[in-house]
This record gives C-alpha cells, sequence and structure tokens, in this order.
C-alpha cells in the first residue's frame, strides 16, 4: 500500500471528492499506519524501486550520503512513502517540508541549518518553492553550503554557511514547471505511474489485512477497478466499501457487496463520481458531443472553469472519454458507449464518424 501526501490546496469540488488525489490530516493519519517501511513491501513502480534499491545500496556500500532523488507523478502514487522508505533504508532521519511552505530564501536557510549529517530532507511539491529560495537551494545541493546575506543595501554581506551531507528528496505532480538547472542537480529521477489493477489488488489486501477486514479476491478486484490507478483512491474506497459491509452486511467484502456500496457513494464502474459524469452527460447531451469551449461546458456543469480543467478533465482524457482540440472539448465514442447513449447522426441512420473527425 502506498500513499502520499499532497500539499496542494484542493479546489472546492475536488477537495471532498472520493476519488480525488489529494488526502486531508484526517486521511494522512490513517495512511501513516498503513505505509509499508521499506522497498520489499512497496508495491507497484517496479522500475522506480529496483533503480532506488541499487542507489541506495551503493550509497551504503561508500558509507555516504545517497544522491538527491527526485519523484514525480500525480498524487497518491507513493511518493512520500518512498522518501520515508529512502530515510529508512539509510538508517536516518527525516525531516518533512513542502515548497509552499518556502516562501523566503531565509525559510530554507533555517531548515539547511539545522539538519544533521545524512538527514533526509523531503520537499513536497517543490516546483511551488519561490524562486530566491530555489536558487540557494542550488548552492545547497552542489557544495553543500549557502551564503547568508546579513544586513541590506551597500552594507550588506555574505557570511558562507557550510552544511553537513544530506540527501534531498523532492516530489513534485509537475515536473515541467521545474528549472533545468534544479532539475540537473538531482543524481536520481523517477517517474511513478499509475497502477495495473492487479497491482492495486495487491495493494488492497495488504490494507485489509492491516485494517483487520475480510476480503475475497473478487471483492478486491472489483474496488481496484475503480481507483483509478491510484493507491490511495484505492484505499480510500476500501475502507467506505468496509463501512458499507459492517452496517449493511455480515463485514465481509465481496464482488457484490462493494460494487453496492460503491453505487451508494456515485463511483461507477469505471471509476467515474458525480463530476466526472455531469460533465461528459452535459457534452452529450447538451453540445451533442462536442466541440464546445471549456467555459460554457463549466457554465452547463455549474461549476469553475479551473474545476473542470483541473479536477474533471485529466482522468477523462485519460480514460479516452474527452478529447481536447483547438475548436473545444469533443466526447469520444467510448464517452457515448460508457453512459449508454447514441451518438446523434448514428441514431438518424448515419456512421457517426464525422461527429469525431474535428
Amino acid at each position: 500500500m502506498n500513499w502520499d501526501d499532497d500539499s496542494v490546496p484542493p479546489t472546492a469540488a475536488g477537495g471532498d471528492r472520493l476519488v480525488g488525489g489529494a488526502a486531508d490530516r484526517e486521511e494522512q493519519a490513517v495512511e501513516a499506519a498503513l505505509r509499508p517501511k521499506d522497498l520489499g513491501e512497496f508495491v507497484g513502480q517496479e522500475r522506480v524501486r529496483e533503480q532506488l534499491d541499487l542507489v541506495l545500496k551503493a550509497a551504503r556500500a561508500r558509507n555516504a550520503t545517497a544522491d538527491h532523488v527526485l519523484l514525480s507523478g500525480a498524487p497518491g502514487l507513493g511518493k512520500t512513502t518512498l522518501s520515508m522508505i529512502i530515510a529508512a533504508e539509510m538508517g536516518a532521519p527525516i525531516r518533512i517540508t513542502s515548497g509552499p511552505a518556502i516562501q523566503h530564501a531565509g525559510d530554507l536557510a533555517a531548515i539547511l541549518s539545522s539538519l544533521t549529517e545524512g538527514e533526509v530532507l523531503f520537499l513536497d511539491e517543490i516546483h511551488r518553492m519561490s524562486r530566491p529560495a530555489e536558487e540557494m537551494l542550488y548552492m545547497a545541493m552542489e557544495d553543500f553550503r549557502v551564503d547568508v546575506i546579513v544586513g541590506k543595501g551597500p552594507g550588506a554581506t555574505a557570511i558562507p554557511l557550510e552544511l553537513p551531507p544530506f540527501t534531498l528528496v523532492g516530489a513534485t505532480t509537475r515536473a515541467g514547471l521545474l528549472p533545468p538547472p534544479l532539475r540537473d542537480r538531482f543524481g536520481f529521477t523517477g517517474h511513478m505511474e499509475f497502477y495495473a489493477p492487479a497491482e492495486l489488488q495487491r495493494v488492497i489486501h495488504r490494507s485489509a489485512r492491516l485494517l483487520d477486514v475480510e476480503t475475497d479476491a473478487e471483492g478486491a478486484a472489483e474496488i481496484a477497478g475503480r481507483s483509478r490507478g491510484t493507491p490511495r483512491i484505492a484505499n480510500r474506497l476500501l475502507r467506505r466499501v468496509r463501512d458499507y459491509a459492517q452496517v449493511k452486511a455480515d463485514g465481509v467484502i465481496t464482488r457484490e457487496i462493494a460494487a453496492r456500496a460503491l453505487d451508494v457513494y456515485e463511483v461507477d464502474a469505471r471509476g467515474l463520481d458525480r463530476l466526472d459524469r455531469a460533465v461528459l452527460t452535459a457534452l452529450l447531451k447538451l453540445f451533442g458531443g462536442g466541440p464546445v469551449g471549456l467555459s460554457t461546458l463549466a457554465v452547463a456543469v455549474g461549476e469553475e472553469r479551473e474545476t473542470v480543467e483541473e479536477v474533471a478533465e485529466p482522468f477523462l482524457v485519460r480514460e479516452g472519454l474527452l478529447a481536447r482540440t483547438p475548436r473545444g472539448r469533443i466526447a469520444t465514442p467510448a464517452a457515448w458507449e460508457h453512459l449508454g447513449m447514441v451518438p446523434p447522426r448514428q441514431a438518424a441512420g448515419g456512421g457517426g464518424e464525422a461527429l469525431f473527425d474535428a
């Protein structure tokens, strides 16, 4: 079971979504008890796990601190978990902060100056750090030194401050926003992929054991299929299905129980929730499948433009249900099929293909 903190404030519509990637403080407390403690327990991300294992073993053999590590990928895939595993594998303490919390170079200097030798500094959402702090981080990562400016104006002086060797683990959901000079200073870069259903089933079975919940293979498969390829969502759905099974059944999670429970929570067989289906329904029923502009679509759904674009669309595009074109958003044939609707031209006897040629 793999988890990942997310310091990005959720949107109003996206913050309480059962299939959202962000985790609030209460959920983070639950996650902490379920996190794997070493690479052997970590499920999925085989390539990243194998490469990282080599990096850490080599560092231990040299009796040196590990290279700086950059982890990128969507929320909930395990970036924070891997940072904690890195610290555990190196036998070092870990300090956790986030890019938005570092608004001034002095904030970063205070953190760096208090690090101990070999300590792991986990910097979540590193792309949201302020530019002055970012420039200070360059020197700290490369030379283990920072220059602290004392005074202002012509009388200001730079005092060099030596730092003990440390390992920076940076996490980002938007690697493209990192400037090349910062990206190049990481010795290892790993991209976290979405999970296959079989991997999510392993995550669910492990979490069910830790939560003392009985689930069969088909029940775990049903939850995995609705989890959007994300361990955090899989475990969140597992807890909601557990509640349903305890109240409405005998406490055992089967395929039927899981399906009924997730139908109550409005998460369908492909992992779409109310907002996702509202976007698709408006696109199909009101605009004939598109193309339609984003702002118009947002008004039709009754949500902010940013909510539709940042919360709903990424998963719909990834699932091949919606496409972004220069002329606007269009629904794909898979969207019509998923909602059990017939494209207008196909219903009229046409081929229905021209609707999607734009």
